[in-house]
């Protein structure tokens, strides 16, 4: 079972979703760490390689948690929000350029680990 490291304040964001998206979430969380590919999980294009998006909707919302899985032995949580995008289905840049900079932050503790 690989383990998990919240980046940011990843875990907190999750504390505040309904509980039945913090479940789902965890659930899924939980496949990831046995090695498994979660049923509402993608590629999370433009970050880098083995980053990942869980996502799905819940009473007409979009929730989402963006993940890195080949980043040696660790799963990082780059970052769980809700998507409150007024532009369809893209995520909004504020969220990508997050995701870009927690991205680079896993890399230097998978780095120095």
């Amino acid at each position: 079972m690989r383990q998990v490291v919240w980046l940011g304040d990843t875990k907190k964001n999750l504390m505040e979703f309904p509980v039945e998206v913090m479940q789902r979430i965890g659930f899924q969380l939980h496949l990831v760490q046995s090695g498994e590919i979660p049923p509402d999980v993608k590629p999370f294009n433009g970050v880098g390689s083995g980053v990942f998006e869980i996502a799905f909707q819940y009473d007409k919302e979009a929730y989402r948690c963006v993940h890195a899985v080949q980043l040696g032995e660790y799963i990082y949580i780059l970052h769980v929000f809700h998507k409150k995008s007024k532009q369809g289905i893209s995520t909004s840049k504020q969220d990508v350029d997050l995701i870009k900079k927690r991205y680079a932050d896993a890399r230097s503790l998978a780095d120095d680990k």
